[in-house]
Parts: C-alpha cells; sequence; structure tokens
C-alpha cells in the first residue's frame, strides 16, 4: 500500500495493522494452537517471526486486523485482544495490545522510529511461552477488539463486527506485563491476562 499521500493518522493505523498482523500469528504459534507447519518462518522488521500461512488461518488473521484500520485510524480502538478458551468457552488467557494513539498528531511520521519500538515487542513475544499457561486440547481462540465509543451502524466496515459472547471472569484478572512503549504518536501495552488463582473453576450456572 502507497502510504505517501496518506494523513499521519493513516499512516500510523497502517504500520500498527501490519504489526498486529504478524504478532498475532507469533501468539497462536507461540501457544502451539496448530501444527507448525501451519506457520512459516518469516523476517519482519529486520527480527525472524512465525507468519501464518494456512490459506483459513492466515486468511483470518489478516481480515481480523485489517478490518481494523479505520477505527484505529479514528483513535476508536482500546485493545485488541487474542482469547483463547476452553471447551465451555471461557477464558483461559487473553493476550492484550492496549494502545492509543494520538489523534492531534500532524507531522510526519518517522516509520522507521515507530518499527523500531514495536520490533521490540515481537522480540518479547518469542520468549513470553515461560509466562503462560496450557491450553486444553479441545479449545478454541479468536480476535477480540474493544473500543473507546461503538462506530456508527451506517458504517460499512462496523457491519463487519459483532459483539463477542466472551464469559467474564468472577475475580479480577492477574495480569503480566510483557512489552509496553510510549513513542509520540503511539502508546502501546501488551500484557496477559489469566485467571485469578482464586478464580471458582466452574462458573455458576444461569437459572
Amino acid at each position: 500500500m502507497d502510504r505517501k499521500n496518506q494523513t499521519p493518522q493513516g499512516q500510523i493505523a497502517q504500520v500498527i495493522v501490519d504489526f498486529l498482523e504478524v504478532a498475532v500469528s507469533c501468539v497462536v504459534f507461540l501457544k502451539g494452537f496448530y501444527p507448525p507447519r501451519a506457520f512459516e518462518r518469516r523476517r519482519y522488521m529486520n527480527v525472524v517471526v512465525q507468519k501464518a500461512v494456512h490459506p483459513q488461518l492466515a486468511g483470518y488473521i489478516h481480515s481480523a486486523t485489517s478490518g481494523l484500520l479505520p477505527f484505529i485510524q479514528k483513535g476508536l480502538v482500546e485493545r485488541v485482544v487474542v482469547i483463547f478458551y476452553d471447551k465451555a468457552h471461557v477464558p483461559v488467557e487473553k493476550f492484550v495490545f492496549k494502545l492509543a494513539v494520538n489523534q492531534s498528531y500532524g507531522s510526519k511520521i518517522e516509520e522507521a522510529s515507530l518499527e523500531f519500538a514495536l520490533r521490540a515487542f515481537l522480540i518479547k513475544l518469542a520468549v513470553a511461552e515461560p509466562l503462560t499457561r496450557t491450553l486444553p486440547s479441545d479449545g478454541s481462540w479468536e480476535i477480540a477488539a474493544y473500543f473507546r465509543s461503538l462506530p456508527p451502524d451506517g458504517e460499512k466496515e462496523a457491519q463487519l463486527w459483532i459483539p463477542t459472547d466472551t464469559k467474564q471472569w468472577m475475580q479480577p484478572p492477574q495480569i503480566t506485563p510483557i512489552k509496553s512503549m510510549s513513542c509520540d504518536p503511539v502508546k502501546m501495552q501488551l500484557y496477559l491476562e489469566q485467571p485469578s488463582r482464586t478464580e471458582p473453576r466452574d462458573p455458576p450456572t444461569e437459572p
């Protein structure tokens, strides 16, 4: 995509979306959810990463992350979360990318500086496995986005996103920071959310 004619917010959003596509792929690889052959070693931002190459997997990650482009550009997206579930669709673990884009930033961005800051997240992700928990073999996962405010119903892009039915934990989650950056015009945090050790194993049933 040609970024020369984009606004600063458009350029920033495109860099973030491209990064998220690779980062989500790395997270899914890290969790061992699919056979290694579903991924391929690639170099991105001068870091060796695991990129999804299985058509359905790569297509889902690409469509989910690229679909966020107009909303990140407008500053509507607060968090992008990769959620892993058990067979009862209760979250087991969440990788949270919390972001904020300076909407008043009017200068030309230095993409090299922004990418240098983001590549540190990929380096940290590659060694984050000891921080994570073992997933159940019969679980599932999805990409969810949390918005600061909902986009208008009439927007074409908004119709691609549906409300999540993610069950909530009863106790505040255990949070493990992985990486953060504050590099105007972007602030980003990556952290793990896991159920508290006191979280009931069997959530109360609905009447």
